[in-house]
């Protein structure tokens, strides 16, 4: 299922190919929302982002890991930036997501699949807007905005979660 919706500068595309976990497109605009909009580039009436979102399945992104990054493995998240460099007032993101493995760590960790399919897209979009995680003092930041977001969807803590 393809579906996309346009909401105040921000464009969602989103290709579900495994269907086992969802995010409501609104929840989905509000997430891409919050990051953009918190920490993206400086927002002007013209500034537009898009982000497309596809949801596979473990096969699906160790494939794409192994073509895009040379990795021969599965993962979480891919995410890209394939904004034109030539053009200040418009961003667009690709953001392949592993429902599978959201599925499977929710499970693990004790929270519903939606919040940890949710984890993944923020994750995403934060290395797109300028995120990092190869530190630990990077991951340490980024996990921490992570958490923020998603408690403002209403998810609580889902990475630094409380055992």
């Amino acid at each position: 299922m393809t579906s996309a919706k346009q909401d105040q500068g921000i464009i969602i595309h989103l290709t579900e190919s495994f269907k086992d976990v969802r995010v409501p497109m609104p929840t989905l605009r509000k997430l891409a929302h919050i990051v953009c909009d918190r920490f993206g580039e400086k927002k002007t009436p013209e500034m537009t982002y898009e982000v497309s979102i596809v949801v596979v399945d473990d096969i699906r992104i160790k494939e794409l890991n192994e073509q895009f990054l040379k990795h021969k493995r599965t993962t979480d998240c891919l995410s890209f930036d394939l904004s034109d460099g030539n053009d200040s007032s418009s961003r667009m993101f690709e953001l392949i997501i592993n429902g599978e493995m959201a599925a499977r760590q929710a499970d693990l960790r004790g929270h519903p699949s939606e919040a940890e399919l949710a984890l993944y897209i923020t994750h995403g979009l934060l290395h797109n807007v300028g995120f990092d995680d190869a530190t630990p003092d990077q991951a340490r930041k980024m996990h921490e905005a992570e958490d923020k977001i998603l408690q403002q969807l209403g998810y609580g803590s889902v990475y630094n979660k409380k055992k």
